[in-house]
Formats: C-alpha cells, sequence, structure tokens
C-alpha cells in the first residue's frame, strides 16, 4: 500500500533542519518543538533558535521554498510553545528534583546544567533566567534547575514570561524583518542564521564582561 505524499513527507522530516521541520508540521510544529526544547530533556538538541528564525523569514514570502506562513498565528505559536515548555519545565525540576538531571548520560546536558546551576547563582534568578532563554542547551535544564534548587514559583513565572517572549517573538519578527527588507535573502539564509544565533548570545556575553569588569573593579 503506498504511502500519501503529505505522510511520507512527514515521516521523512529532519528535527535537526528548520525548514524540513517548517515544511512537515508549519506553525503547529513551532510551538510544538518549542514546548519539547524548553520543557523536556529530551528536546535539548532542537533548533530552536533557527526554526524561530527561518519561520519569520517565511512569513514574508521570501524565501522561494514553496512554503508560506502566515504571521499572526505563528507568533501565537511561537509564545505559547516557549511559555508552557519553560513553566512544565521548572514543574518537572520540583516534582523530581535534581534526580532527572543526575541519571542523564548526555555529557551535553550534564555540562549544560552545569552552566544553568553557574547561571543562577552568579546573576540571580531574574537575570539568569532571562539570559539562559539565549543560550542553547542551557534553556532546555536551566527550567528544570530553577525548580530543583527552590526558586520561587512566582519569580520563575514572572521572569521566564518576559524572557520567553523576547526570545520567542524577537527572533521571529528578526526573520521577518529581514525577509521584508532584503530581496532574495533566501541565498544567504544559512550564513543568516548562524548570525542571528550570535546575536542571541550577545546579553549573556555582555553580561559576563560586566561583571568581570565590576569584579576587577572590587576592592
Amino acid at each position: 500500500m503506498a504511502t500519501p505524499p503529505h505522510l511520507a513527507s512527514q515521516l521523512a522530516v529532519n528535527v535537526l533542519d528548520a525548514h524540513s521541520l517548517l515544511a512537515a508540521f508549519g506553525v503547529f510544529g513551532v510551538g510544538v518543538v518549542l514546548f519539547a526544547e524548553t520543557g523536556l530533556l529530551i528536546g535539548f538538541f532542537l533548533p530552536g533558535d533557527s526554526l524561530l528564525f527561518t519561520a519569520g523569514l517565511l512569513c514574508t514570502g521570501a524565501a522561494d521554498r514553496g512554503l508560506h506562513l502566515s504571521l499572526g498565528p505563528l507568533l501565537v505559536a511561537a509564545a505559547l510553545g516557549a511559555l508552557a515548555g519553560s513553566q512544565c519545565g521548572f514543574l518537572i525540576g520540583r516534582k523530581a528534583g535534581g534526580a532527572l538531571l543526575a541519571r542523564t548520560r548526555s555529557a551535553k546536558l550534564r555540562e549544560g546544567a552545569q552552566r544553568a546551576e553557574e547561571l543562577l547563582d552568579r546573576y540571580g534568578h531574574a537575570k539568569a533566567i532571562v539570559l539562559a532563554r539565549f543560550v542553547p542547551v542551557v534553556r532546555t535544564v536551566l527550567n528544570p534547575m530553577a525548580g530543583a534548587l527552590g526558586v520561587p514559583a512566582r519569580t520563575f513565572t514572572l521572569w521566564q514570561v518576559i524572557g520567553g517572549l523576547v526570545w520567542s517573538l524577537g527572533l521571529t519578527l528578526g526573520g521577518y524583518a529581514l525577509g521584508s527588507s532584503i530581496p532574495n535573502v533566501d541565498k544567504y539564509l544559512l550564513p543568516v542564521i548562524a548570525l542571528i544565533v550570535l546575536v542571541s548570545l550577545i546579553p549573556l556575553a555582555a553580561e559576563v564582561l560586566r561583571s568581570r569588569r565590576a569584579a576587577k573593579e572590587a576592592p
């Protein structure tokens, strides 16, 4: 029995490729992927940054790949996925403590957990929760780490909403703005996405430099 073309395309999806995910699942896939990346430890490898930027770009029709998304539903799906996922990760951390992270065999996850704990210790709850959104893997593990370390639920919710909206809507609108202003931007998609990912790390890099400067100036 032959497999329907639309089902075959979904079965053949490459979860590491933003365009493949969008072609298979559209706007709905954005919400699901962001929920998995920010709420479930198994989603740490998913391409959240590039997915958001590429999805925003595809809303302009500038990328000539036969795929067009609607900006309004995309923004809603991105925000809901990012916020619900983060809150879910926090609740998992509160229930399971550090047991899940302690049992993981992934060196990348363990490294991310260590960096997440360092962020919380060094910058405090509010700043760490916002900055973590812009660091792959760390944005996955900081949520359960915050729950396990007893960060107050009200504090976590407030700052994860702020950070989540800035990250998800900012990258999506960045892709949309670039696609609207630069003709044939699709030709430069890969280097542009790499640049966007680097730019997304600027808040963390700036905070690290500021902290180091303050440490040197301290008596």
